[in-house]
């Protein structure tokens, strides 16, 4: 495929294959794209992948008799056979395409939760999560009367193991929903120790892989989850696309949670059957174009190699551990063992917003917020929110080095 880089691991060359990171900012300034934990960049094989999809073979999927229909829905269903391998998946009917894992977490808390869950059973979350997976369950507590219950983290900003045990130990909990990578302390969490404890204690696990699956190899069935989603817009694909994966059986298990064109099998006006999965969750027209950016994405980071990336963000995570750490008034939240390129911080002298903007002037696109994890903030005692610098495959330790003494520089100037 054109554009597509192959290892060894040249970050320079993986650079070039991103039109955006080439272009000045304000000041004739480089572009330090930091905020990859948002919304990555886009490599041109995946803008000249959506291009030639709307060029040259776009029609609806999976409805038309005519060859170019044919030709949109092999690349829609080579998308998903493409996820399917990403996350080792044992059959591509297990990938259900969604916007994006919001949407994920959501139908899963509506159809599993509210069609298969039983009314005494618990939910199980932790500190680390996301909003994306804290108010869908607690819609599901307010509607169905499912308890809600919530594993600490330690001031490591890790897991706290013991706690998820004793949660676990009355056998009441029916679901596990957490963070496989923390967005904000970059924590790593034990996936497969948590699925083994969970399923020894009756219950089954989703894992919210939004982050996780941009920097580590995913392998759902290694990790033996029942629920895994991640969003293809982190993965350097477009936004709209999300995927979620789950065992067929619980696919066959599930209610619809939209209703609509394809996902039925028949409809008269007295009953409606429906298609079986996945097609049972893909209720109108889906993002075509998107999909097949997605599978570009894909097609992208896995000729890179997985292990390469990993790798090399591993390296920048080690050089900004110690880039960071001197930086005068500056605290980062949680220092997990295992953990990926995501770097929350408050600094003494500045305002998170204040601190971004400030770096903005410097060319450095960094998030200042509390990045929806409000709890998280709360429990680290920074309620007025944090800056982070997230990072990417094309993220360089040359540019870890110039958010460093840009935020020495900025002290000085707040103070």
């Amino acid at each position: 495929m054109d554009g597509v880089t192959t290892a060894p691991f040249d970050v320079a060359r993986i650079r070039q294959d991103f039109p955006i990171l080439s272009q000045p900012q304000a000041r004739g300034r480089p572009l330090v794209f930091l905020d990859s934990g948002a919304s990555a960049q886009k490599p041109r094989a995946v803008i000249e992948a959506m291009v030639r999809c709307m060029e040259t073979a776009y029609a609806n999927v999976h409805r038309g008799a005519y060859r170019l229909s044919e030709l949109a829905t092999d690349a829609y269903e080579a998308a998903r056979a493409a996820a399917a391998r990403f996350l080792n998946a044992a059959d591509a009917r297990e990938v259900v395409f969604t916007r994006n894992s919001t949407e994920a977490i959501n139908l899963v808390a509506h159809a599993w939760g509210r069609g298969v869950m039983q009314p005494g059973q618990a939910v199980l979350i932790s500190e680390l999560e996301h909003h994306a997976n804290i108010v869908p369950w607690q819609m599901l507590r307010d509607d169905k009367g499912n308890e809600l219950r919530v594993c600490r983290v330690t001031d490591a900003g890790e897991l706290d193991m013991e706690d998820l045990a004793s949660k676990l130990a009355d056998g009441k909990v029916g679901l596990v929903a957490m963070a496989h990578m923390s967005n904000v302390l970059g924590t790593v969490t034990p996936v497969e120790r948590i699925v083994a404890l969970a399923h020894a204690h009756g219950a089954k696990v989703l894992l919210d892989g939004s982050q996780a699956a941009v920097h580590r190899r995913v392998d759902v069935q290694a990790i033996g989850c029942d629920f895994y989603c991640f969003t293809g817009h982190k993965l350097y694909g477009p936004t709209g696309i999300g995927v979620l994966w789950a065992r067929l059986e619980h696919l066959d298990r599930m209610p619809p949670f939209l209703g609509g064109g394809d996902m039925i099998a028949s409809v008269t006006f007295e009953r409606s059957e429906w298609a079986p999965p996945p097609a049972k969750f893909e209720a109108g027209t889906p993002a075509i174009v998107e999909a097949v950016g997605l599978h570009a994405a894909i097609d992208y980071v896995t000729a890179i190699g997985m292990p390469a990336i990993e790798a090399h963000e591993r390296a920048l995570v080690d050089h900004a551990m110690g880039a960071l750490s001197e930086v005068p008034g500056l605290t980062l939240l949680g220092r997990a063992q295992d953990r990926g390129g995501v770097f929350a911080f408050a600094m003494d002298a500045a305002h998170p917003h204040d601190l971004a903007t400030l770096l903005d002037r410097a060319g450095i696109a960094v998030r200042a917020g509390r990045h929806c994890a409000e709890p998280l903030h709360a429990r680290f005692g920074a309620e007025n929110g944090t800056t982070r610098a997230s990072f990417g495959l094309y993220t360089t330790k040359e540019e870890v080095d110039l958010l460093a003494r840009a935020l020495i520089e900025a002290r000085e100037f707040f103070r």
